[in-house]
């Protein structure tokens, strides 16, 4: 039995290269479907797995650091579109819920203790930094036409004026 369920284990966090992982010790029933519903549309699975069992799962897969952050109860969250979108949801029941605790995380080969893996949740997601690119992009742009434009506008000011002038006379 105990085989059967580590494949399944291994099937689910197959691919899986960046994690959360958090504490739901004290979480009421009611709070914890709230919390995986919501987590669930935003395409972020959340899994209570044994520790010794997970620590076997991730070192199988490479991912032997995770082991540091495994420590009493633990739910490993992991999807959604990054690990900035990850860690923002899950802040935002981490306010929600008194017993909520964000233990740490895994990303790019590296541990993250609780307040590094909290931290990426001030990053910009890929949405906002493109944003962000495109405004710096188009900036230089909408100058060098501004300034193009600026003496374009006081020339045919000028000539405008001076036709005005020409038929009064």
């Amino acid at each position: 039995m105990k085989q059967l369920i580590e494949v399944e284990l291994k099937s689910r966090f197959r691919g899986v290269n960046e994690l959360v992982v958090v504490s739901l010790r004290g979480i009421k029933g009611k709070d914890n479907n709230q919390l995986r519903g919501d987590l669930l549309k935003k395409q972020i699975h959340l899994n209570v797995v044994k520790n010794s069992l997970a620590g076997r799962i991730f070192a199988d897969a490479g991912m032997e650091q995770v082991r540091e952050v495994l420590t009493g109860p633990c739910a490993i969250a992991y999807g959604g579109d990054s690990i900035v979108d990850l860690t923002k949801a899950l802040m935002e029941w981490d306010k929600k819920l008194e017993f909520f605790e964000i233990k740490g995380g895994y990303l790019e080969g590296k541990v993250l203790d609780g307040e590094a893996a909290k931290a990426l949740s001030k990053l910009p997601n890929r949405e906002e930094m493109q944003g962000l690119l495109v405004m710096l992009a188009k900036s230089p742009g909408s100058r060098v036409a501004g300034a193009i434009g600026s003496p374009a506008g006081r020339i045919a000011g000028c000539i405008k004026s001076l036709v005005e002038k020409l038929e009064a006379a």
